[in-house]
């Protein structure tokens, strides 16, 4: 499973990351979790807020920082 998290490098963006980060750590997920600030990668993802969390290609959380329980949820999906 690969997640990636978009964002710019702002605060919200790290809080994203280091959820997503804690938990897949936590919930021992085998993922393969990485950061995209490059603004020309993001735009291709067509969104218009960040952060936003990406699962395997698909964009599943965007505008927001997301719970541990939300993240969980869109991993198991």
């Amino acid at each position: 499973m690969e997640i990636i998290i978009l964002g710019t490098g702002c605060a919200k963006c790290k809080s994203t990351f280091e959820v997503v980060q804690s938990v897949e750590t936590e919930s021992k997920i085998d993922a393969q979790v990485s950061k995209e600030e490059d603004i020309l990668e993001i735009v291709k993802y067509n969104i218009m807020s960040l952060p936003a969390v990406v699962v395997d290609g698909e964009v599943k959380i965007k505008g927001y920082v997301p719970t541990k329980e939300e993240v969980i949820k869109v991993i198991k999906e």
